[in-house]
């Protein structure tokens, strides 16, 4: 089902529907933001038959829509301008396999484009339209971000609280059987700390500040660059390694069971909300995705999702094929203590 917001622009109330993560706003009530409700169809039928219209409308088609009719298009675009011309949105949409447009009837029906088209169609309203109706959209993505900035805040505030009662359970029940000296028991505590990394990371801590040296410059850790999701389970399973190790559990089974809780966990958190499940871009900013029928991002945005996370050389493996077992033994970590 596709999620709803609305945005108020010279009085006029803007629904916008959003269909795989992109937003579309509804043209129908811009239209009718100046004009009569009852004419919204006829200005939209005359901004539609308009030859620049056709040509921007089949522009952002070719650069978005892999399955756009170019040669339909073309056809289209020779025919405007003429007096004899009509079209209308069914017909563009019906004949090319446009995307960008679309019209639905019913409760929020009405004509809706892409928020690129809506801003082109706002500006032949008038350009202090299209000046308002971008402000009030930005505004709303402020607001969105916002919120997704506070709940990643709150889930790291939590899991620093589950990382004490993850440690708490470490010196009661591993330090006193240490084989370290008292001056490197920190070493035990990196270690833990990594075993969560590793269930949850694919990587320790070492190893991401390794790949990552221009973040370390900036004081970041592998966890403050973690999504919401990844804080969501990081704290669950912070509290399930610290009940494990009270049942004595083998480093090796925590390391298995915690994999299994994080694949399970990951897949229903992030079918809820793909943004959720990106790294932290920076503080005020998400990057955009795009939800598919199962959790996919666009190519450019599997790019960049794949920039911000860890790749391990191609001539190392820290785990075994089923992602269990480290098989060379590196060096010491220096675990983060938070």
């Amino acid at each position: 089902m596709a999620k709803r917001n609305t945005i108020t622009v010279e009085g006029t109330t803007i629904n916008i529907s959003s269909v795989n993560e992109e937003d579309y706003i509804c043209l129908t009530d811009m239209a009718g933001g100046k004009d009569d409700d009852t004419r919204a169809a006829d200005v939209i039928k005359n901004w539609i038959r308009n030859r620049s219209t056709i040509e921007f409308l089949g522009t952002w088609e070719s650069l978005y829509n892999p399955d756009f009719k170019v040669v339909e298009f073309d056809h289209f675009r020779r025919e405007a301008g003429l007096p004899t011309f009509t079209m209308s949105v069914s017909n563009w949409v019906d004949t090319t396999g446009a995307k960008g447009i679309y019209s639905v009837k019913g409760r929020y029906g009405g004509t809706y484009a892409h928020r690129d088209i809506a801003f082109e169609f706002g500006a032949a309203i008038s350009p202090v339209f299209k000046l308002h109706i971008i402000k009030e959209y930005q505004r709303l993505k402020e607001i969105e971000s916002d919120q997704y900035n506070l709940e990643w805040n709150v889930r790291r505030i939590l899991s620093k609280t589950n990382y004490k009662v993850h440690t708490d359970a470490v010196k009661k029940y591993i330090i006193p059987k240490t084989r370290y000296s008292a001056a490197k028991e920190w070493l035990e505590y990196a270690d833990e700390a990594d075993l969560i990394n590793i269930a949850l990371f694919g990587c320790t801590a070492k190893q991401w500040r390794d790949s990552n040296p221009q973040r370390v410059l900036k004081g970041e850790n592998i966890r403050d660059m973690a999504s919401i999701n990844e804080l969501a389970i990081l704290g669950n399973i912070e509290s399930l390694s610290s009940t494990l190790i009270k049942s004595n559990i083998t480093k090796k089974n925590r390391l298995k069971i915690m994999v299994e809780t994080v694949q399970e966990q990951r897949k229903i958190l992030d079918e809820i909300d793909i943004i959720k499940s990106l790294k932290k871009e920076s503080d005020t900013t998400y990057i955009d995705a795009k939800k598919k029928e199962s959790p996919k991002l666009s190519d450019h945005n599997q790019k960049l999702k794949k920039g911000l996370n860890y790749n391990p050389k191609d001539n190392k493996k820290w785990l075994n094929t089923d992602g269990l077992e480290i098989d060379n033994e590196p060096e010491k970590p220096i675990g983060d203590k938070d």
